[in-house]
């Protein structure tokens, strides 16, 4: 039996009625970085991505505790734009790690945070502070607070789901938010509707997804959480089976030292001690033979799923 999808309950949205523009703080918390942006309306008026380097993240020992750093980022992009988040009238952020969700926009509430904060979908990302953030800003200053396209989303055909060894199955954690806003714009260029096209589309940051999009839904894509897929800058995608299972019961490293290379130490970070791929392709430019093997398997490995 395809193991059964679990998706949060769609709460009824609160409907924003007002003669201005509304104004928005977006919020996407990533892996290496803190997108933030403001929109009044449909207009984007500032935004800002603000890099956080791996030994930074280092002195974090949960995505959970980098909660008051990230939330400073946001009070300071306000600040330096003049604002303050009781300006706002919404807040929105990015989300996931809690049980799947539909695709499309979802009110946050206590439930969704709880389950979020606890993994309850089984896996760690910064993607969830977006959740949280927003929820604790709009509790704060009582304004409403939605999160779009989480990366816990599943649209996966049930047969993707199979793994090859009974009672694993494949999970949907993926950009979400990214590959099917870009989707969209891609099908607005041609005149299309995203609903209407099959595309693959590719999202590289520091995790990187490769999904299949068939009229609207992502039914096939890996699992950037898990190590699914090619490597990226902090990653290890896919590695052989029978030598990580070797090293888990080797005795040398806990189960959290063996996840940390797979999703944090793993990819560019394991290979040169930096997630950063600009520093990558300096290192290349200088004659670094081991960052061009490096750069060029991560590419390749990239071109390697999308075909």
């Amino acid at each position: 039996m395809i193991k059964e999808k679990r998706h949060l309950p769609i709460h009824a949205k609160k409907v924003i009625t007002m003669n201005a523009p509304i104004k928005m703080l977006v919020i996407n918390p990533g892996s290496t970085s803190t997108k933030v942006s403001y929109f009044e309306g449909e207009k984007n008026i500032y935004t800002e991505s603000i890099f956080h380097d791996a030994p930074e993240l280092l002195k974090y020992p949960t995505t959970n505790n980098q909660m008051p750093m990230r939330k400073q980022v946001l009070l300071t992009f306000l600040q330096s734009h003049g604002m303050t988040p009781a300006d706002m009238d919404v807040f929105i952020g990015r989300g996931g790690c809690a049980y799947s969700q539909a695709a499309g926009v979802m009110e946050i509430v206590e439930r969704l945070v709880q389950d979020t904060a606890a993994d309850k979908g089984g896996s760690d990302h910064p993607a969830k502070l977006g959740v949280m953030l927003a929820y604790e800003l709009g509790c704060e200053y009582h304004k409403p607070m939605y999160t779009v396209n989480p990366t816990n989303v599943d649209e996966l055909w049930d047969y993707a789901r199979l793994t090859g060894i009974a009672g694993l199955y494949r999970r949907a954690q993926t950009h979400v938010l990214n590959q099917k806003g870009i989707a969209a714009i891609h099908a607005k260029k041609l005149g299309k509707r995203y609903e209407d096209l099959n595309l693959i589309v590719i999202h590289m940051g520091g995790g990187v997804s490769v999904g299949a999009h068939d009229h609207g839904k992502v039914v096939d894509v890996n699992n950037i959480l898990d190590g699914e897929g090619c490597f990226s800058p902090e990653r290890s995608g896919t590695v052989p089976v029978g030598d990580l299972v070797k090293m888990c019961f080797s005795g040398k490293y806990t189960q959290k030292e063996v996840y940390k290379k797979i999703c944090g130490n793993g990819g560019f970070n394991g290979y040169l001690h930096t997630n950063d791929a600009r520093e990558v392709g300096k290192m290349v430019e200088s004659g670094n033979a081991l960052a061009k093997q490096v750069w060029e398997a991560f590419f390749y490995q990239i071109a390697k799923d999308a075909g």
